[in-house]
């Protein structure tokens, strides 16, 4: 059993993997941007039915304070820290075009999706250290396909999960000494609240076989896979990326 920490753990993909860690028997904190009062019957659902301790924490992920203040929130509260899963991120308000992005778009996506899991890991990699407990450690980042592949209409988007795949490169390297996986998975098409707006489009995409299996991923797709990573069955692999995405990035002629 592990003590987990899931960032924008609310919704969408990062309630998924909230869902898999606890059904894998492993303690789970979990925040976003909403009051604690709202996730109350979550806490004690998956409480009770997997037998381990679920906590919601309010955090916005791209404040320092609020960052530090989680982290020694959950280290006090689950008697240490042992796999951060950097999940939360933002798409853009308006899909424009790189001729037309605007500075505020790029610096609130740069600000949330990249700075803030890469200090978010800082923070949260001194407490591992600092609590040997010999038990799995590790830290997971959650980034896009689109950190490889172009969208023109969300070039920010693409520019901050590349960051986020850089950043898994230099902690992997930084915290292999140490003792500290770190790995990167890449979701696909995936059915959640930051796709519905575009449903009609990847539907058509989709269809046309755009994904070697032609079907939406799902929350729980990446729940599976990062409850995989955190039983250490891939424990001799730190820094490697884990592409969940349907095939999508077979390279085709």
């Amino acid at each position: 059993m592990l003590n987990t920490l899931v960032t924008g753990g609310s919704r969408g993909i990062g309630a998924g993997i909230v869902k898999a860690l606890a059904a894998a028997g492993h303690n789970v904190a979990f925040c976003g941007r909403g009051e604690p009062a709202k996730f109350a019957e979550v806490e004690e659902s998956l409480s009770r039915e997997h037998g381990v301790k679920v906590k919601y924490y309010t955090c916005d992920v791209s404040d320092d304070a609020q960052r530090r203040t989680m982290v020694d929130a959950v280290d006090a509260d689950f008697g240490g820290l042992d796999f951060l899963v950097n999940n939360a991120g933002v798409a853009p308000e308006v899909r424009a075009d790189l001729l037309d992005m605007s500075i505020e778009s790029y610096e609130r996506l740069i600000h949330i999706n990249a700075e803030g899991p890469f200090f978010l890991t800082q923070y949260a990699a001194k407490k591992m250290l600092a609590n040997q407990n010999g038990r799995f450690h590790a830290i997971v980042n959650i980034s896009s396909i689109s950190a490889d592949y172009a969208s023109v209409n969300r070039g920010e988007y693409c520019l901050s999960k590349a960051a986020v795949s850089m950043a898994t490169k230099l902690w992997a390297t930084r915290l292999a000494d140490d003792g500290i996986a770190v790995y990167e998975i890449r979701p696909g098409i995936i059915k959640s609240d930051m796709t519905s707006v575009v449903t009609a489009k990847y539907d058509k995409l989709i269809a046309e076989g755009c994904c070697l299996q032609r079907r939406w991923g799902f929350p729980e797709d990446i729940g599976k896979a990062v409850a995989m990573l955190a039983s250490g069955a891939l424990a001799y692999s730190t820094g490697q990326v884990l592409n969940v995405d349907g095939g999508f990035s077979v390279l085709r002629f």
